[in-house]
């Protein structure tokens, strides 16, 4: 329909499986699946009401979910889990008795949001670790070639290009820790009841406080958890939610570091993000290569960024064991967090895959400031041959001034060599200098640092993700 509003992070960014997670049919087969859990633990547990042809009954029609008579159900109920209970029971007339017994609404609602938050960290990490495994390409290709280092985005010691890469890099491995954790510490709310007392199963199975904890222990190990979390009221806290929405405003952190560096090397024309042969950078100036996949990633981030403030505000506001103050704002502040984050990493995969390096232009600029870099070696050498080294630093002091006021003032190249070449406190011909004239003598433990860093931090962390490793192609898009 286009005579509606319909959610870009749908229509133009996320991918097909993180809109699947967040979708109506997953989210409503899992309350199934999650309905069947508690009535299979309760039969097994000793209800005996509950029935293994009510179970079988239940288990042909979790997908086939009917969407009109929930949405009939909800205009009189005014409740949508109870809608989906009478839906599930118009198709399962055997079953419909025993549909949620003893639980409340969060036991649904609650359970598979945190399913939905962990299979969403899942698809998250696999990204992160392709991008990383991308970016790990790069910095191994170009880790001994010298590149200006900037502070305060003035030129600083030189780096490499790999080097700096690694940079980009380390930041997405402290993401993909921080997601290992949370995706380890996500327990499931369990089966609590209304205000978390289990009041309702003591009812049911007679005040057998064993047989209760059993049935949690097997509803979670039914949907692929270890444990539930221990107390809680009727929801799970939500400074889980918190702590998830943290987790991707990281990523969105690491990510628009990443773009903003690259934006800034596609001004200098060194670096460049990949640019298709009919994409046009601006419908007016047809030479522009606009660094537009970067800046959508900083745009993205930035929202994520501001998201993540939706659910600790949220987690702040709770009242006692309930209020609903939450759900219209989890219903949007988490999918959508997850839906950019996965844009994001799909952009950032995009990116990191194509760049493109100019190493002409990263020379030319190097050359303009080398001989700055450059004065101390020349000072130490010209002490060697006699020179008083107090006398040197001054006298290249001066030089130095004269020669940024030609390059900066008169616009002239930097001629600090030829001035140097010339003093004859120095004494030391243009050859004699132009040794000290090399870039990758100022480059540090760059490469080994590269290799240190893939070997012993990047390898290790990507081992267990080789199957992420051999997956398609991202396509963006737009």
């Amino acid at each position: 329909m286009k005579n509606t509003y319909e959610s870009p992070l749908a229509s133009r960014y996320a991918s097909d499986e993180m809109l699947y997670l967040f979708s109506p049919d997953k989210k409503f087969s899992t309350w199934r699946r999650l309905w069947i859990a508690l009535a299979r633990a309760e039969k097994e547990l000793g209800l005996t009401q509950i029935t293994g042809e009510m179970i079988a009954e239940m288990e042909q029609h979790i997908t086939d979910i009917n969407y009109d008579v929930a949405a009939e159900e909800e205009k009189k109920l005014r409740h949508d889990v109870m809608a989906h209970v009478h839906a599930y029971g118009a198709q399962c007339p055997k079953a419909k008795g025993i549909i949620h017994l003893g639980a409340t609404s969060c036991y649904v609602g609650d359970n598979t949001d945190i399913i939905l938050m962990r299979e969403g960290l899942v698809l998250v990490r696999e990204k992160i670790v392709r991008v990383l495994d991308a970016l790990a390409k790069f910095a191994e290709e170009y880790k001994a070639m010298p590149t200006l280092g900037f502070t305060h985005f003035q030129a600083a010691q030189m780096v490499t290009v790999g080097k700096r890469a690694t940079l980009w890099m380390n930041e997405l491995l402290m993401d993909l820790e921080e997601v290992n954790f949370r995706i380890s510490r996500l327990a499931l709310l369990g089966s609590k009841g209304t205000t978390g007392t289990q009041a309702s199963f003591m009812e049911l199975f007679a005040g057998d406080t064993e047989k209760i904890k059993a049935m949690e222990q097997k509803i979670a190990a039914e949907m692929g958890f270890d444990s539930v979390v221990p107390v809680s009221g009727q929801t799970y806290s939500r400074k889980v939610d918190a702590a998830v929405a943290a987790t991707l405003c990281g990523i969105a952190q690491s990510a628009s570091k990443f773009a903003t560096d690259v934006r800034l090397l596609c001004h200098l024309k060194e670096v460049e993000e990949p640019f298709e042969k009919n994409q046009i950078g601006s419908s007016a100036m047809p030479y522009k290569r606009n660094p537009m996949r970067c800046e959508r990633i900083c745009s993205l981030a930035r929202y994520v960024i501001a998201d993540a403030a939706n659910p600790a505000v949220t987690a702040a506001n709770q009242w006692f064991e309930r209020t609903l103050d939450d759900s219209a704002n989890k219903r949007i502040s988490i999918p959508e967090a997850f839906l950019a984050v996965d844009a994001i990493l799909n952009i950032y995969l995009n990116v990191a895959s194509g760049l493109i390096v100019h190493p002409k232009v990263i020379e030319k600029h190097i050359m303009e400031e080398l001989p700055f870099m450059a004065s101390e070696n020349i000072m130490m050498d010209a002490v060697l041959r006699g020179g008083d080294r107090q006398e040197l630093h001054e006298e290249i002091r001066m030089m130095s001034i004269e020669a940024g006021k030609n390059v900066k003032e008169l616009g002239l190249e930097n001629n600090l060599i030829d001035l140097i070449a010339a003093n004859p406190k120095f004494g030391m011909t243009k050859e004699a200098l132009m040794v000290h004239m090399k870039p990758e003598a100022y480059i540090g433990r760059c490469p080994q640092q590269v290799e240190e860093f893939l070997r012993d931090d990047v390898a290790p962390a990507l081992a267990p993700f080789a199957d992420a490793l051999s997956g398609a192609a991202t396509e963006l898009k737009v």
